[in-house]
């Protein structure tokens, strides 16, 4: 059986209609959906809220500052990757470029460069996502360790436990009694009042 990879929903960005229409040919051609074009950066947290795209495309061929406000807010903004698709090497580019956020970029990218370009971001933003994750579950339970530690005198082996324990008995993951946790613990603080 033949098993044909999943269309993706693509924006693409640039100052340059032309440039747009070129990258979304290529874009059709590998099968995928262009669901938004765009022109101007105030365009972007509305395009990617409606559309949830699966990645970005920004086209940079005219004036890299408008390109790199794109990358910018695109990262910003939406939860996918950003393939930069540029007209000529400029190394100076793409070190703005990749600190802004970008997970690759092409050389005015035809078929072949930009199908292997979105393989290696998806792969990439996957793991960069699941490694986020990891460290932001981490953070979330060692900050409701410390809470547990704070509020009852207890050492970290047992704020765990206790977390743990809260874990089993509620039928719910550790993160999310940690999470619960470290939501709650400012309305329980005691407050400080003036005397003014």
């Amino acid at each position: 059986m033949d098993e044909h990879p999943p269309r993706l929903r693509v924006l693409i960005a640039d100052q340059d209609q032309r440039r747009i229409a070129e990258i979304e040919g290529v874009i059709k051609k590998l099968g995928h959906i262009v669901v938004a074009r765009l022109f101007d950066v105030s365009e972007i947290a509305e395009a990617t809220q409606r559309e949830a795209p699966d990645v970005a495309i920004v086209g940079v061929d005219g004036k890299q500052s408008h390109a790199l406000d794109l990358i910018s807010a695109i990262v910003k903004q939406a939860a996918c990757p950003v393939i930069a698709d540029i007209v000529a090497d400029e190394d100076s580019f793409i070190e703005k470029a990749a600190r802004r956020g970008i997970f690759a970029y092409v050389k005015h990218g035809e078929r072949p460069d930009m199908e292997r370009a979105i393989d290696i971001v998806l792969n990439r933003y996957a793991e960069f996502t699941r490694l986020h994750g990891a460290l932001q579950t981490g953070a979330t339970i060692e900050q409701a360790k410390g809470i547990l530690m704070e509020r009852h005198g207890i050492s970290p082996d047992e704020a765990f436990a206790e977390l743990r324990a809260r874990a089993r008995n509620t039928n719910q993951s550790v993160f999310a009694v940690a999470q619960a946790v470290t939501i709650s613990y400012p309305l329980f603080k005691p407050r400080v009042i003036d005397a003014d």
